[in-house]
Protein backbone atom coordinates (compact mmCIF):
# COMPACT_ATOMS: atom_id res chain seq x y z
CA UNK A 1 0.00 0.00 0.00
CA UNK A 2 1.13 3.78 -0.83
CA UNK A 3 1.91 5.97 2.09
CA UNK A 4 -0.27 8.08 3.58
CA UNK A 5 -0.37 11.25 1.10
CA UNK A 6 -0.41 8.96 -1.75
CA UNK A 7 -3.09 7.31 -0.58
CA UNK A 8 -5.03 10.32 -0.20
CA UNK A 9 -4.40 11.83 -4.10
CA UNK A 10 -5.36 8.69 -5.00
CA UNK A 11 -8.88 8.55 -3.12
CA UNK A 12 -9.27 12.82 -3.88
CA UNK A 13 -8.25 12.09 -7.60
CA UNK A 14 -10.79 8.96 -7.92
CA UNK A 15 -13.57 10.56 -6.09
CA UNK A 16 -13.41 13.42 -8.24
CA UNK A 17 -13.84 11.55 -11.66
CA UNK A 18 -16.57 10.41 -9.81
CA UNK A 19 -17.99 13.57 -8.87
CA UNK A 20 -17.79 15.18 -12.36
CA UNK A 21 -18.61 11.73 -14.29
CA UNK A 22 -20.27 9.79 -11.93
CA UNK A 23 -17.68 7.17 -13.35
CA UNK A 24 -14.51 5.97 -12.06
CA UNK A 25 -11.64 4.68 -14.35
CA UNK A 26 -8.33 3.96 -12.32
CA UNK A 27 -8.51 0.69 -12.21
CA UNK A 28 -5.91 -2.15 -10.83
CA UNK A 29 -2.44 -0.49 -11.60
CA UNK A 30 -3.28 0.44 -15.39
CA UNK A 31 -5.67 -1.49 -16.28
CA UNK A 32 -9.00 -0.19 -16.33
CA UNK A 33 -12.24 -1.70 -15.40
CA UNK A 34 -15.34 -2.52 -17.17
CA UNK A 35 -18.31 -2.02 -15.78
CA UNK A 36 -21.26 1.08 -15.25
CA UNK A 37 -20.68 2.49 -11.68
CA UNK A 38 -18.25 4.61 -10.43
CA UNK A 39 -15.80 2.43 -9.12
CA UNK A 40 -15.77 0.07 -11.91
CA UNK A 41 -18.92 -1.59 -9.88
CA UNK A 42 -17.76 -1.71 -6.63
CA UNK A 43 -18.50 -1.49 -2.61
CA UNK A 44 -19.76 1.82 -1.39
CA UNK A 45 -20.15 2.86 -4.70
CA UNK A 46 -23.33 0.45 -5.91
CA UNK A 47 -24.06 -2.44 -7.75
CA UNK A 48 -24.28 -2.22 -11.38
CA UNK A 49 -27.42 -3.45 -11.06
CA UNK A 50 -28.98 -1.23 -8.72
CA UNK A 51 -29.68 2.25 -9.23
CA UNK A 52 -28.75 5.21 -6.43
CA UNK A 53 -31.98 5.39 -5.61
CA UNK A 54 -32.85 1.39 -5.32
CA UNK A 55 -29.61 1.25 -3.03
CA UNK A 56 -30.23 3.70 -0.74
CA UNK A 57 -33.68 2.06 -0.89
CA UNK A 58 -32.44 -0.97 0.12
CA UNK A 59 -29.78 0.14 3.01
CA UNK A 60 -32.80 1.77 4.86
CA UNK A 61 -33.46 5.12 3.45
CA UNK A 62 -37.64 5.59 2.83
CA UNK A 63 -38.90 6.62 -0.56
CA UNK A 64 -40.27 9.86 0.90
CA UNK A 65 -36.49 11.07 1.97
CA UNK A 66 -34.96 9.87 -1.71
CA UNK A 67 -37.35 11.39 -3.39
CA UNK A 68 -36.83 14.56 -1.26
CA UNK A 69 -33.45 15.30 -2.31
CA UNK A 70 -32.03 17.68 -4.47
CA UNK A 71 -31.54 16.26 -7.90
CA UNK A 72 -27.75 14.24 -7.64
CA UNK A 73 -26.88 14.35 -4.06
CA UNK A 74 -28.02 10.91 -4.11
CA UNK A 75 -24.85 9.28 -5.92
CA UNK A 76 -25.10 5.75 -5.08
CA UNK A 77 -21.97 6.06 -2.00
CA UNK A 78 -23.46 4.80 1.24
CA UNK A 79 -23.19 2.01 2.87
CA UNK A 80 -25.77 2.15 5.54
CA UNK A 81 -28.35 4.89 7.23
CA UNK A 82 -26.03 6.96 9.59
CA UNK A 83 -28.74 9.41 9.99
CA UNK A 84 -31.24 6.75 11.11
CA UNK A 85 -28.78 5.38 14.48
CA UNK A 86 -27.81 9.65 15.53
CA UNK A 87 -31.49 10.23 16.65
CA UNK A 88 -30.77 13.55 16.24
CA UNK A 89 -33.15 16.03 17.30
CA UNK A 90 -34.27 20.26 17.15
CA UNK A 91 -31.79 22.40 17.16
CA UNK A 92 -28.76 20.43 17.24
CA UNK A 93 -25.58 20.65 15.42
CA UNK A 94 -23.99 17.70 13.23
CA UNK A 95 -21.03 17.09 11.20
CA UNK A 96 -20.78 15.27 8.30
CA UNK A 97 -17.92 13.14 7.53
CA UNK A 98 -16.82 12.89 3.74
CA UNK A 99 -20.01 14.41 2.84
CA UNK A 100 -19.78 14.23 -1.18
CA UNK A 101 -22.83 15.25 -2.99
CA UNK A 102 -24.56 15.95 0.05
CA UNK A 103 -26.70 13.19 0.50
CA UNK A 104 -26.66 12.70 4.37
CA UNK A 105 -26.08 16.57 4.68
CA UNK A 106 -29.46 17.55 3.50
CA UNK A 107 -31.48 14.81 4.93
CA UNK A 108 -29.80 15.74 8.06
CA UNK A 109 -31.41 18.89 7.73
CA UNK A 110 -34.75 18.17 8.02
CA UNK A 111 -34.25 16.66 11.61
CA UNK A 112 -32.51 19.56 13.10
CA UNK A 113 -34.86 22.29 11.56
CA UNK A 114 -34.72 25.86 11.33
CA UNK A 115 -32.63 26.24 14.86
CA UNK A 116 -30.30 23.70 14.09
CA UNK A 117 -27.25 23.68 11.68
CA UNK A 118 -25.36 20.68 9.49
CA UNK A 119 -22.09 20.96 8.44
CA UNK A 120 -20.75 18.67 5.71
CA UNK A 121 -16.90 18.16 5.44
CA UNK A 122 -15.14 17.14 1.97
CA UNK A 123 -11.64 16.81 0.66
CA UNK A 124 -12.30 16.85 -3.04
CA UNK A 125 -13.25 19.87 -4.23
CA UNK A 126 -15.18 18.39 -6.95
CA UNK A 127 -17.76 17.09 -4.37
CA UNK A 128 -17.67 20.36 -2.38
CA UNK A 129 -18.81 22.30 -5.75
CA UNK A 130 -21.85 19.48 -6.64
CA UNK A 131 -23.01 19.99 -2.65
CA UNK A 132 -23.16 23.48 -2.73
CA UNK A 133 -25.03 23.43 -6.17
CA UNK A 134 -27.60 21.71 -4.64
CA UNK A 135 -28.19 24.20 -1.59
CA UNK A 136 -30.38 26.11 -4.10
CA UNK A 137 -32.64 23.33 -4.68
CA UNK A 138 -32.51 22.14 -0.93
CA UNK A 139 -33.19 25.69 0.01
CA UNK A 140 -36.53 25.40 -1.70
CA UNK A 141 -37.95 22.31 -1.67
CA UNK A 142 -37.31 22.23 2.51
CA UNK A 143 -37.66 26.56 3.05
CA UNK A 144 -34.51 25.61 5.49
CA UNK A 145 -31.29 27.14 5.23
CA UNK A 146 -29.36 25.19 7.54
CA UNK A 147 -26.69 23.07 5.47
CA UNK A 148 -23.15 24.25 4.74
CA UNK A 149 -20.56 22.58 3.30
CA UNK A 150 -16.68 23.15 4.07
CA UNK A 151 -13.27 22.15 2.54
CA UNK A 152 -10.82 20.05 4.58
CA UNK A 153 -9.91 16.87 5.29
CA UNK A 154 -11.40 14.45 7.83
CA UNK A 155 -7.90 14.12 9.55
CA UNK A 156 -7.94 17.19 10.00
CA UNK A 157 -10.89 19.21 10.88
CA UNK A 158 -11.98 22.76 10.00
CA UNK A 159 -14.09 23.49 13.47
CA UNK A 160 -13.34 24.26 16.68
CA UNK A 161 -13.04 22.48 19.85
CA UNK A 162 -16.83 21.06 21.12
CA UNK A 163 -18.73 22.35 18.80
CA UNK A 164 -20.92 20.06 17.49
CA UNK A 165 -23.44 17.39 18.92
CA UNK A 166 -23.62 14.68 16.73
CA UNK A 167 -20.69 13.68 14.30
CA UNK A 168 -22.46 11.54 11.49
CA UNK A 169 -20.08 9.39 8.78
CA UNK A 170 -21.29 6.89 5.53
CA UNK A 171 -18.73 4.72 3.99
CA UNK A 172 -16.29 7.53 4.24
CA UNK A 173 -13.56 7.26 7.15
CA UNK A 174 -12.32 3.44 5.47
CA UNK A 175 -10.63 5.90 3.11
CA UNK A 176 -8.83 7.46 5.37
CA UNK A 177 -5.21 6.24 5.87
CA UNK A 178 -4.88 7.98 10.07
CA UNK A 179 -7.83 6.28 10.75
CA UNK A 180 -6.79 6.82 14.67
CA UNK A 181 -6.20 10.75 14.26
CA UNK A 182 -9.48 10.81 12.31
CA UNK A 183 -11.34 9.18 15.68
CA UNK A 184 -9.22 11.81 18.04
CA UNK A 185 -10.67 14.28 15.75
CA UNK A 186 -13.99 13.48 16.12
CA UNK A 187 -13.85 13.49 19.62
CA UNK A 188 -12.41 16.41 19.66
CA UNK A 189 -14.88 18.76 18.04
CA UNK A 190 -17.73 16.51 20.07
CA UNK A 191 -19.35 18.72 22.68
CA UNK A 192 -19.89 16.73 25.92
CA UNK A 193 -22.45 13.72 25.69
CA UNK A 194 -22.30 14.65 21.66
CA UNK A 195 -22.83 11.50 19.77
CA UNK A 196 -21.07 9.66 16.82
CA UNK A 197 -23.00 7.59 14.22
CA UNK A 198 -21.15 5.77 11.51
CA UNK A 199 -22.07 3.49 8.83
CA UNK A 200 -19.10 1.88 7.26
CA UNK A 201 -17.46 -1.24 6.07
CA UNK A 202 -15.03 -3.33 8.43
CA UNK A 203 -12.84 -6.46 8.35
CA UNK A 204 -14.04 -9.68 9.75
CA UNK A 205 -10.75 -11.15 8.91
CA UNK A 206 -7.27 -9.22 7.00
CA UNK A 207 -7.35 -8.76 3.37
CA UNK A 208 -4.20 -10.06 1.29
CA UNK A 209 -1.84 -8.16 -0.32
CA UNK A 210 -3.28 -8.66 -3.79
CA UNK A 211 -6.54 -6.96 -2.88
CA UNK A 212 -4.86 -4.44 -0.96
CA UNK A 213 -2.28 -3.02 -3.60
CA UNK A 214 -5.25 -2.40 -5.86
CA UNK A 215 -6.41 1.36 -6.33
CA UNK A 216 -9.93 0.65 -7.11
CA UNK A 217 -10.16 -1.84 -4.09
CA UNK A 218 -9.10 1.55 -2.30
CA UNK A 219 -11.31 3.53 -3.88
CA UNK A 220 -14.13 0.98 -3.44
CA UNK A 221 -13.92 1.22 0.18
CA UNK A 222 -12.94 -2.55 0.41
CA UNK A 223 -8.81 -2.33 0.55
CA UNK A 224 -8.97 0.60 3.26
CA UNK A 225 -11.46 -1.12 5.72
CA UNK A 226 -9.93 -2.37 9.20
CA UNK A 227 -10.46 -4.71 11.93
CA UNK A 228 -13.55 -4.14 13.99
CA UNK A 229 -11.69 -4.47 17.03
CA UNK A 230 -9.16 -1.97 15.75
CA UNK A 231 -11.72 0.50 14.93
CA UNK A 232 -13.11 0.15 18.71
CA UNK A 233 -9.89 0.78 19.74
CA UNK A 234 -9.21 3.83 17.98
CA UNK A 235 -12.33 5.03 18.99
CA UNK A 236 -12.04 4.38 23.04
CA UNK A 237 -8.31 5.47 22.62
CA UNK A 238 -9.56 8.70 21.59
CA UNK A 239 -12.06 9.29 24.70
CA UNK A 240 -15.08 7.91 23.58
CA UNK A 241 -17.38 5.24 25.23
CA UNK A 242 -20.28 3.42 24.71
CA UNK A 243 -18.68 2.03 21.75
CA UNK A 244 -21.13 -0.37 19.47
CA UNK A 245 -20.10 -1.77 16.41
CA UNK A 246 -23.02 -3.72 14.96
CA UNK A 247 -21.78 -5.99 11.92
CA UNK A 248 -24.83 -5.65 8.61
CA UNK A 249 -23.47 -8.22 6.35
CA UNK A 250 -26.60 -8.38 4.39
CA UNK A 251 -24.86 -4.89 2.18
CA UNK A 252 -21.78 -6.86 1.21
CA UNK A 253 -24.04 -10.18 0.69
CA UNK A 254 -26.35 -8.09 -1.81
CA UNK A 255 -23.21 -6.62 -3.75
CA UNK A 256 -22.18 -9.50 -3.86
CA UNK A 257 -25.63 -11.62 -5.08
CA UNK A 258 -25.75 -8.60 -7.88
CA UNK A 259 -22.31 -10.00 -9.42
CA UNK A 260 -20.52 -6.58 -8.74
CA UNK A 261 -17.64 -6.61 -10.99
CA UNK A 262 -15.19 -5.25 -8.51
CA UNK A 263 -16.27 -7.79 -6.00
CA UNK A 264 -16.49 -10.76 -8.30
CA UNK A 265 -12.35 -9.42 -8.76
CA UNK A 266 -11.77 -9.20 -5.74
CA UNK A 267 -13.31 -12.47 -4.65
CA UNK A 268 -11.14 -14.31 -7.68
CA UNK A 269 -8.37 -12.96 -5.21
CA UNK A 270 -9.43 -14.88 -2.01
CA UNK A 271 -8.08 -17.88 -0.50
CA UNK A 272 -11.24 -19.19 -0.28
CA UNK A 273 -13.19 -16.94 -2.09
CA UNK A 274 -16.19 -15.92 0.15
CA UNK A 275 -15.82 -11.78 0.06
CA UNK A 276 -18.68 -11.93 2.72
CA UNK A 277 -15.95 -13.61 5.23
CA UNK A 278 -13.60 -11.01 5.13
CA UNK A 279 -15.84 -7.79 4.72
CA UNK A 280 -18.94 -6.66 5.89
CA UNK A 281 -20.81 -3.16 6.47
CA UNK A 282 -21.64 -2.01 9.91
CA UNK A 283 -23.29 0.63 11.80
CA UNK A 284 -21.01 2.34 14.93
CA UNK A 285 -22.05 4.34 17.67
CA UNK A 286 -20.61 6.15 20.53
CA UNK A 287 -20.67 9.20 22.61
CA UNK A 288 -18.40 11.78 24.36
CA UNK A 289 -18.15 11.70 28.22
Amino acid sequence: MANGHEVREKVREGYARIAESGVFLAGDQEKQPSGGSCCGGGSCCGPVALSSDQLAAQIGYSAEEIESLPEGANMGLACGNPAAIAALRAGEVVLDLGSGGGFDAFLCGTKVGPSGRVIGVDMTPEMLAKARRNIAAYRERTGLDNVEFRLGEIEHLPLPDASVDAVISNCVLNLSPEKRQVWQEIARVLKPGGRVAVSDLALLHPLPEAVLSRIDALVGCVAGAELIADTERWAKEAGLVDVVIKPKPEYVAALTQFDDPLYREIASLLPDGAITDYLTSADISARKR
